[in-house]
């Protein structure tokens, strides 16, 4: 079996060559998708009765959740040292729970139908990739939610899994994945969720609390390599406008490309469940003049940024030699 990290060095070329292998996945359940389903139906059994018990019971969950996932990724881990060959499942395991590609495509799919298909098209694209009310989003808004969505996944999709890989191996990219999906599945402030997903939400925050401010770290990096970006700018908003997001960690990423690109990012968005009332990351009126060309540059920095990334995971690999 190869060592992890080179393992991991192969995972990142198979996720940007394949991506999120639609093909396949329309047949066989994604692995992402089978953490989803067990969060619903603990879900459905366990979210009810006080604020006290959906705390424990939530609590629960996140415990379940944790562990089956860690313990798929370390019975395939053990598969892959086991058997002749097996470690081929592992870097395909592994390779599916990267999102460097298929977080390419779903915004690069903004930038072109709003481009192509004006204010009415971009809205539908963007609608996909984000949580908030795109029917009310302008070209301007249609764009920032764009670019701060790359941001934020790039630490969340990518930093992150090859983070906790790098720490625990499979078992903890599983792990990992498990515990940003019951964020993103339970980890709300609303009444139904406040109590029973806060340990959710707080564990997220300290799974990604190291990965976000890495990620930050390598778009400022990148922003030195990639065309009409300022890296010494983007290093300056990067440390200010940090705190400027209602996450403890996604202000990181996100006002390293704000300050990249010289747009401002972040302030009051449109949500289902109301406005909120957030600060701008980034310079001036910077949000007024986001636009279709702005997410390609944004798309640029990313793909310096993951280009990094691997350049940190190829290194490593080579030292374990």
């Amino acid at each position: 079996m190869p060592e992890p990290m080179f393992l991991l060095a192969l995972a990142l070329v198979l996720d940007a060559a394949l991506g999120d292998m639609d093909w396949l996945f329309r047949h066989i359940p994604h692995p992402v998708v089978l953490i989803g389903w067990l969060i619903s139906v603990l879900d459905r059994k366990l979210n009810r009765r006080g604020e006290a018990a959906k705390l424990v019971r939530g609590a629960i969950v996140v415990v379940i959740v944790v562990s089956v996932s860690a313990g798929c990724g370390w019975a395939v881990h053990y598969f892959a040292e086991t058997v002749p060959h097996g470690w081929l499942a592992e870097l395909a395991l592994a390779g599916v729970l990267l999102a460097q590609r298929g977080l390419y495509v779903h915004v690069r799919d903004v930038a072109v139908a709003l481009a192509q298909g004006g204010v009415v098209a971009g809205r539908v694209a963007v609608g996909k990739i984000v949580g908030r009310n795109a029917s009310t989003l302008d070209e301007p808004g249609i764009s920032r939610a764009a670019i701060e969505t790359l941001a934020e996944n790039f630490a969340d999709g990518v930093v992150a899994p090859v983070f906790w890989y790098g720490l625990f191996g499979l078992p903890g990219m599983c792990a990992y994945k498990a515990i940003n999906t019951l964020d993103s599945m339970i980890g709300y402030k609303s009444p139904q969720y406040r109590s029973f997903g806060m340990v959710a939400a707080r564990l997220d925050d300290v799974a990604n609390w190291i990965p976000a401010r890495l990620s930050g770290g390598l778009i400022v990096l990148a922003a030195a390599f990639a065309p009409a970006c300022r890296p010494t700018r983007a290093l300056r908003v990067f440390w200010r406008d940090s705190g400027n997001h209602d996450s403890p960690n996604a202000g990181w990423p996100e006002a390293a490309m704000a300050g990249a690109l010289g747009l401002a990012l972040g302030g009051p968005r449109d949500y289902p469940g109301g406005v909120t009332k957030s600060q701008w990351i980034g310079d001036g009126d910077g949000h007024l003049s986001a636009k279709a060309d702005d997410i390609r540059r944004a798309l640029v920095v990313f793909t310096v940024a993951c280009l990094l990334n691997g350049l940190v995971v190829a290194y490593l690999a080579l030292l374990s030699f």
